[in-house]
């Protein structure tokens, strides 16, 4: 009886974290897709606890669960309440990295109780367990370290370019062929020396694996280490019997791996690129190569000037305009100007920002309507028709040299066509190049013109002026 009443509180909680996904797949439904998930999670951990055979003799007891659940909460809600949005991409990177150690750890518990789990005896266990205990290991090892080196990257505490150095991808790949034959000893052996030595390699495997993979990749980096992630999770969820587990590894998984290649597509990326750490990819070019030619620069003045003399405008957000904080002061300005009549539309490129869904998340902190929020295929015929494109904060996902020029390395990535505009304001810090570390022949255009200086304080001076 209690199999079966677990059984349908488990497929429940399935179908809650299907309508999660198919909810966040619109800004407008994100909230109800968040509050499905959250239920379902809850309704998960409740059934587990509800069916769980606490061993109080072992010295596991309820009081010791739920301090663990506690504290773990407790965790969460803080960390949550203090992120900054522009952090929350490294925030997505650690805790797919705490996914993974966990993937680990369960995996571990098993091999050394495996009575506990229903899956044998101590050197007596199913080679289907010892199976699916080896490629959650195996992935949720190369998600941890993986999670960890994307972290530092975007935190700053370690470079963010690609570290390359001879023979890269042939290690790579010679320790992918190591992994296999470390699985194929364990299965067979079932030896803890095997367990910690694949645990050990696909460590170092995942480092390598992140380590040449420079910032303009990132935001795809994120999405398929969070697909690992999933993958892990569904491998030992086969080990548990855990129903939930599987269900929800194999949703994070499969649609972590579906973003990731769509991802990569509109970035002109090869998808085995990615997932193989780099194998076969350029390196990106160096900053070094940006041209000093002159611009046609302008100020707060002019800028209000222009928008509120116009009868529709575009605003491109970038993650210049997270890092400025400028989305409200953006939100104000764009109020004053549908006062004045002025048509308002933003336009979302599928990687501005350092994680998918990034500026969307943003443009809905400030409270921007969901009807003015366009995709990049939605809105890119209508830039021609435009008297000014506002781009705040991006960079190369504006740059024309994607569609004219063969020799560049974002050639064939989808860009927004901000240049077709009767008009461009273009507010940035300096000249310096994105992350793609190349120059965007954008600046230096006839219908361009540079606002130099924070995104936050240019907005505002617009706002004063209007």
């Amino acid at each position: 009886m209690t199999q079966n009443i677990a059984a349908i509180a488990y497929l429940i909680a399935g179908v809650l974290f299907i309508l999660a996904l198919r909810g966040l797949s619109s800004p407008e439904t994100s909230r109800r897709g968040n509050l499905a998930g959250m239920a379902g999670m809850v309704l998960a951990v409740l059934t587990t606890l509800y069916v769980a055979d606490v061993r109080f003799s072992d010295g596991l007891t309820w009081g010791l669960i739920g301090a663990g659940i506690a504290i773990g909460g407790i965790m969460g809600v803080v960390i949550a309440r203090r992120i900054p949005m522009t952090a929350m991409p490294q925030l997505v990177a650690a805790f797919h990295s705490l996914v993974g150690v966990a993937a680990v750890l369960v995996a571990a518990a098993a091999l050394y109780t495996p009575e506990a789990y229903g899956i044998g005896t101590q050197e007596q266990i199913k080679l289907s367990s010892l199976i699916e205990m080896s490629l959650g290991v195996a992935i949720g090892a190369i998600t941890f370290s993986g999670s960890v080196v994307a972290f530092a990257k975007l935190q700053g505490l370690v470079s963010g370019a690609p570290v390359a150095f001879r023979g890269q991808h042939p290690l790579n790949a010679l320790l992918g062929l190591v992994t296999i034959g470390f699985i194929v000893w364990f299965c067979t052996s079932q030896a803890h020396t095997a367990f910690w030595s694949l645990t050990a390699l696909t460590i170092a495997l995942g480092v390598l694996i992140i380590i040449p993979i420079g910032g303009a990749d990132m935001p795809v980096v994120i999405s398929m280490l969070n697909s690992y992630s999933g993958w892990a999770a569904a491998g030992i969820g086969f080990t548990l019997e855990n129903t939930a587990l599987i269900i929800t590894g194999a949703l994070v998984g499969s649609s972590g791996a579906i973003l990731s290649y769509i991802m990569c597509k509109g970035m002109n990326r090869s998808f085995f690129n990615v997932i193989l750490g780099g194998f076969g990819g350029k390196s990106e070019v160096s900053g070094a190569q940006v041209e000093q030619r002159p611009v046609k620069q302008g100020n707060a003045e002019d800028a209000a000037f222009i928008l509120k003399n116009a009868g529709s405008v575009i605003v491109v957000p970038g993650y210049g305009m997270a890092v400025a904080q400028a989305q409200h002061a953006l939100r104000e300005m764009a109020d004053m100007l549908k006062k004045k009549g002025v048509k308002i539309s933003y336009a979302v490129h599928p990687v501005a920002g350092r994680m998918p869904g990034h500026m969307n998340v943003l443009l809905a902190e400030a409270n921007i309507p969901y009807d003015e929020v366009f995709e990049l295929e939605e809105i890119n015929n209508q830039f021609a028709q435009t008297d000014v494109a506002f781009v705040i904060g991006a960079n190369d996902v504006t740059n024309p040299a994607a569609k004219n020029d063969p020799s560049s390395p974002i050639y064939g990535m989808q860009v927004l066509d901000v240049e077709k505009a009767h008009t461009v304001l273009f507010v940035k810090r300096s000249l310096a190049p994105g992350y793609a570390g190349i120059d965007n022949e954008l600046f230096y255009r006839d219908n361009t013109m540079m606002l130099f200086g924070d995104g936050k304080k240019m907005v505002e001076g617009i706002v004063k002026l209007l």
